[in-house]
C-alpha cells in the first residue's frame, strides 16, 4: 500500500508553539509607542484598548476630544465617551479645571503610562523632530509567494441634486446653533425632508425653529442623525386661505332734531338739515 503524501508545507521549527499565535518580531528604531501589558490586556471593550493606545500615540498638545476621536475612529459618541469614562475610572485618564494667569477656566487632559502616577514627576516633552522613515531590522523570515495588489480606490459617487432652497434652510442651521456643522452629503441627505415641509406650507424660519428647539446640551450622536430623526414626519399640508367676508358698513343713529322734533340721521345730535343756519350748511356742504 502506498504511502500517504501531504501537500502541507513541512515546517517543524524547533521551539515553536503547536497552536495559538506565533508573533514575528520586528525591531522598530521610530514612530513607535510602548504601552504596559496591563492596558494592552485590559478585558473589557476593546473600544477602550484602541482609544488608549491611540492617544498614547499623539504628542502632547494634541486635542483629545470626544468630537476629535469620534473624526478618527468608525464609532460614535456613546462608544468613544464609554471608553474615556472608563479610562478615567482605571486611572489612565484625569481630566483637572485648571485656572490661567489670565483668569480664563480651561480643562487639562493628563494620561498615565501607569495608573497612580502625577503629572509633576513627568518629564518635559523634548522638542519633536521631523518624521523620517522608520528604519526597521527585522527578523529572516519567509517572504510570501504572492503578494496581492492593494484595491484600487472606487470613485466616490456624485452627490444627488438638492432643492437650493433646502441647503439654505440647513446652513442656516449653524447660526443658531454651532453645533449644527453639516457636510454637503448630510446635507444633500437632509434636503428632502426640508423640501416636503416647504411644500406642506411652512416658511423657512418656522422650519428652522422647530430643528433646533429643545436640542440638548451635549449631543450624543452626530448633528445629521437628530435632524434626520425631526424630519422623518411629514407635516400635514396647510389649509386653504379663506377670504374674509366684507367689514358691515358703519350704521349712522338716528336724532330728533332740537328744533322740530323730526327724525334724521347724523354722527351728531342737534338740528336737522333745515333747521340749521345757513352758515353751518355751507360749511357742511
Amino acid at each position: 500500500m502506498a504511502d500517504s503524501q501531504s501537500n502541507a508545507p513541512s515546517r517543524a521549527d524547533a521551539g515553536l508553539p503547536t497552536s495559538g499565535v506565533i508573533h514575528v518580531r520586528t525591531r522598530l528604531a521610530a514612530d513607535f509607542t510602548v504601552i504596559s501589558n496591563a492596558l494592552a490586556q485590559r478585558p473589557g471593550s476593546a473600544v477602550t484598548v484602541g482609544v488608549a493606545l491611540y492617544v498614547l500615540s499623539l504628542p502632547d498638545g494634541s486635542p483629545v476630544t470626544i468630537t476629535a476621536l469620534c473624526r478618527h475612529f468608525t464609532e460614535g459618541e456613546i462608544l468613544i465617551s464609554r471608553a474615556l469614562r472608563e479610562l478615567e475610572a482605571d486611572g489612565y485618564l484625569e481630566r483637572r479645571r485648571e485656572r490661567t494667569p489670565t483668569g480664563q477656566i480651561r480643562t487639562r487632559t493628563y494620561f498615565y503610562d501607569v495608573p497612580g502616577g502625577t503629572p509633576g514627576s513627568a518629564e518635559p516633552p523634548k522638542p519633536r523632530r521631523p518624521r523620517k522613515s522608520p528604519t526597521h531590522e527585522s527578523v529572516p523570515a519567509q517572504p510570501p509567494a504572492h503578494t496581492p495588489a492593494p484595491p484600487e480606490a472606487e470613485p466616490s459617487s456624485p452627490l444627488p441634486a438638492a432643492d437650493p432652497r433646502a441647503v439654505a434652510v440647513l446652513a442656516t442651521l449653524r447660526r443658531i446653533d454651532p453645533r449644527l456643522v453639516l457636510s454637503e452629503q448630510d446635507a444633500a441627505r437632509l434636503a428632502p425632508g426640508v423640501t416636503r415641509w416647504l411644500a406642506a406650507g411652512l416658511p423657512p424660519t418656522h422650519i428652522t425653529d422647530l430643528l433646533t428647539a429643545g436640542l440638548p446640551d451635549r449631543l450624543l450622536t452626530r448633528p445629521a442623525g437628530i435632524l434626520a430623526y425631526r424630519l422623518k414626519e411629514t407635516p400635514l399640508q396647510a389649509p386653504a386661505r379663506v377670504t374674509a367676508p366684507p367689514a358691515a358698513r358703519a350704521v349712522v343713529p338716528m336724532w330728533n332734531c332740537d328744533g322740530c322734533d323730526r327724525g334724521f340721521r347724523a354722527p351728531e345730535p342737534g338740528h336737522c338739515r333745515d333747521c340749521r343756519p345757513e352758515g353751518a350748511l355751507r360749511a357742511a356742504g
